[in-house]
């Protein structure tokens, strides 16, 4: 890309206005970071991040005035900085600065800096590069790092010593294996020689900063590249030791089982593949964490994981707690997934019958088609005869899903008889009873015996109460 080109995706309104106000206020002003990195990779961005050599906040002030209605501007004059929002576009200014560092924190003492002292504390070189927006330079790139050649050779390395930009702020470490899986960069050798020497200072970071990393790892295009990073560097150990310990075969009389990490990494990249959904990349990612915990060996069947679903359901709460991911109704649906995904497997391996199926649309509700997905993601098997097997069968329970739902209406089941009317009829206070018929009336609906109609239901209760010597007070 030559200068003439560079200078085009800088010619819009915006551009045009932050060139003005800069030589207004005789300040200089540059853009800089992933905003700059990712015009060169053709990858959109609408958050612009702006450098100011003086002061950033009077840059937004008066940019947010030239902009006029529809400009909004916030001041976060704790950190210096300033952010004008503008339609859907986010311009973030902050003055030029250097930073340094004390042993126990990541919040640096700053200083107001040069441009060359603002690109010093940055990152990586890629995120290092600026572009000069005044009209004297207008377009000009600076690059004192090599940002431009580590972006064609698609290589993450940090500006200055790898050790001191880690040791600083221990967040780089996650933000290079991020950026590395987002970008599908190589991490230079002695970049990554850093990441495990310090891996230990990730310990000052808070559980937030770690998880919203996590995420974005997640939602990369392809997830597994950034859990590898983070196994290899050494890092998974100290922030995720469940995921690690899914790692490695054990063999006992040639017997062995798969390695359930990368079997993990394989299934949230075939997830990547067909739902952008966090929280469903996040099911994948933890579907087997309960296998460590439930491991056996069973001299006639080899190595068993029995109940590893129920066991790692149980473990999500935990899990979630600690890393400061939200414990509301997006943990109660990974928790659910991880639960179930064994079911559909076990319906697939055998007869497809009608009253599983009700069953598995009864507990997975609005759920059920991202539970197939992950089911279907989940067959990772090197046999091809078996996994064509197991995804034949899974379109025939997709298709019983269908035929059933529509005939039944199970999916989010609320029971045709409800508990106030069993209490009404047969003039009872809440007790056992009234569960116990409400069961029973459930169960007859999901086994197909009776179909999902009040008056058929109510059929069915006053046999069920007759033989539990209930005796009606209120008929209907």
């Amino acid at each position: 890309m030559d200068d003439m080109e560079l200078k085009e995706h800088f010619s819009g309104k915006i551009f045009s206005l932050i060139s003005c106000t800069a030589d207004e206020l005789g300040l200089e002003c540059y853009a800089v970071g992933g905003y700059v990195r990712d015009i060169f990779l053709n990858r959109p961005s609408k958050d612009i991040d702006i450098v100011v050599v003086g002061s950033g906040i009077e840059m937004a002030q008066a940019f947010g005035q030239k902009l006029g209605k529809g400009a909004h501007v916030a001041v976060f004059k704790n950190f210096g900085t300033a952010q004008v929002k503008y339609h859907d576009t986010e311009v973030e200014f902050v003055g030029a600065r250097k930073e340094s560092y004390s042993h126990d924190s990541r919040k640096p003492v700053v200083e107001d800096g040069t441009l060359e002292d603002d690109q010093n504390r940055r990152d990586f070189t890629v995120n290092a590069m600026a572009v000069c927006l005044n009209k004297a330079r207008f377009g000009e790139l600076v690059d004192p790092f090599g940002g431009l050649e580590d972006l064609k050779e698609r290589t993450l390395r940090t500006p200055l010593d790898p050790d001191i930009t880690f040791s600083d702020d221990p967040l780089r470490m996650m933000r290079c294996v991020r950026f590395a899986s987002q970008l599908n960069f190589y991490i230079d050798d002695d970049t990554f020689r850093a990441l495990e020497r310090n891996r230990e200072r990730i310990k000052i970071i808070s559980r937030e900063r770690i998880a919203d990393e996590l995420n974005k790892i997640l939602l990369s295009r392809t997830p597994s590249k950034g859990f590898v990073e983070l196994d290899r560097c050494g890092l998974l150990q100290l922030i995720f030791p469940e995921l690690a310990a899914l790692q490695g075969v054990e063999v006992r009389n040639g017997r062995g089982h798969k390695d359930n990490f990368y079997h993990t990494l394989e299934v949230v990249d075939n997830i990547a593949k067909v739902s952008d959904s966090l929280w469903l990349r996040w099911a994948a990612l933890l579907h087997d964490i309960g296998k460590p915990r439930t491991k056996r060996w069973d001299p006639r069947l080899g190595w068993t994981f029995h109940n590893h679903n129920f066991v790692g359901e149980k473990m999500v709460p935990d899990l979630f707690r600690r890393m400061k991911l939200p414990l509301n109704e997006k943990m109660k649906y990974v928790q659910k997934l991880v639960g179930l995904h064994m079911r559909p497997i076990v319906i697939a391996d055998d007869v497809v019958t009608d009253s599983a199926v009700r069953r598995l649309l009864f507990e997975a509700g609005d759920d059920i088609d991202d539970l197939m997905m992950l089911c279907e993601a989940d067959i990772t098997s090197k046999n091809r005869e078996r996994k064509q097997r197991f995804l034949d069968n899974f379109k025939l329970v997709r298709q019983k899903l269908k035929d059933l739902e529509e005939k039944d209406r199970v999916r989010n089941f609320q029971p045709p008889v409800d508990g106030a009317e069993i209490m009404r009829v047969f003039g009872l206070r809440p007790c056992r009873e009234i569960g116990v018929l409400k069961s029973a009336i459930k169960d007859a609906i999901l086994d197909g015996v009776i179909p999902n109609e009040h008056d058929a239901a109510f059929d069915f209760m006053l046999k069920q109460a007759e033989q539990m010597g209930l005796k009606l007070v209120n008929p209907a």
